[in-house]
């Protein structure tokens, strides 16, 4: 009995110094899993997409998304930084920053925004992900040619065609004079969309090889293309002989460029152009390319007359020499 009173009595004594020893020291009886600030979680840059935005005619705009992968505890405070650095440059040309947050679940996370870079050139596109300021990650993307992104008013389903068979522009002889030639001007056009094409209009351009002057401008309706056609317009045009010309064809919708194209037309036998190079120079005639009130230029013009002496600067001086002579002889008589 005495033995296991003593026993009892021990025990006692243990469970009170645990008591006592939990209410004078703090944190004893502390949760065992509570181990201080938790480790936030990995985060890194997982993907990086680049499309193409609204454009106008300065400006585009380009759309980016950023795919951030997770894993373990919460991360907290991410964001990502977004810039747009001039290709041949260098600079900067415009900054974006996304708050993403807090980050808790296992996966990928998505961030987008738009930056917005002038109509040109091209563009290297940096991403860098931070965690509480602090950069972990980062991924780079290049964009080039951002000029062929088209404004809507740019956009079209139809251009000139480009076939050596079927050639965007020609022309034909339908009238040949002494000093004019008359051409009927062709431009091929194919609408490769699903919708037909309106409000189409095409403008011939005829400018003397050498000197660059227009000789003949005129614009006509294209009509309606419909979708998957090609279709030919026809225009008149009066120039001058014996130069060539080049015939650029522009196509418009409701005023605005949508195409070009150029062609050549070489009516002066001894030189020859073409659509990418020019010759040697010629003469010359500015008056061949002005046009009277009435639309129609003299060919039979007379020519200014004058009289020349056999040896120019003593005529007037043999005038002189007559005049004193003759003055002399009819004193003579007089005396």
């Amino acid at each position: 009995m005495e033995k296991n009173a003593l026993l009892a009595g021990g025990a006692v004594v243990v469970v009170v110094a645990a008591v006592a020893t939990a209410l004078l020291v703090p944190g004893v009886l502390a949760d065992p899993t509570d181990e201080g600030p938790v480790r936030p979680g990995p985060v890194d840059v997982a993907d990086v997409s680049i499309a193409a935005g609204p454009a106008t005619g300065e400006t585009v705009t380009l759309a980016v998304e950023t795919r951030i992968d997770h894993r373990g505890n919460p991360t907290n405070n991410v964001s990502v930084l977004v810039r747009a650095v001039d290709a041949e440059s260098g600079l900067l040309t415009t900054t974006e920053r996304i708050p993403v947050g807090n980050v808790s679940r296992d996966g990928e996370v998505t961030a987008g925004t738009n930056v917005t870079v002038p109509r040109e050139g091209g563009y290297d596109v940096e991403v860098v992900l931070y965690r509480d300021a602090e950069r972990v990650d980062e991924r780079h993307k290049s964009v080039r040619g951002v000029s062929a992104i088209k404004p809507p008013y740019l956009q079209s389903t139809t251009s000139f065609t480009e076939s050596e068979a079927l050639p965007p522009v020609s022309f034909s002889i339908t009238d040949a004079g002494e000093d004019r030639t008359t051409m009927n001007l062709m431009a091929t056009l194919t609408n490769t969309g699903d919708d037909p094409a309106e409000n189409l209009e095409v403008t011939f351009v005829l400018r003397q090889a050498e000197s660059n002057i227009v000789a003949s401008r005129t614009t006509v309706d294209a009509g309606a293309i419909q979708a998957g056609r090609t279709e030919t317009v026809e225009a008149s045009a009066t120039v001058p002989n014996e130069y060539n010309y080049y015939i650029d064809a522009v196509l418009l919708r409701d005023g605005v460029v949508i195409d070009t194209a150029r062609g050549a037309a070489n009516l002066n036998p001894t030189r020859t152009i073409s659509v990418n190079q020019t010759t040697e120079d010629v003469e010359l005639r500015v008056e061949d390319f002005e046009d009277d009130d009435d639309g129609v230029r003299p060919t039979n013009q007379p020519e200014a007359t004058y009289t020349e002496t056999s040896q120019p600067g003593f005529g007037a001086l043999a005038a002189l020499v007559a005049l004193v002579a003759s003055a002399l002889v009819a004193r003579g008589w007089t005396k």
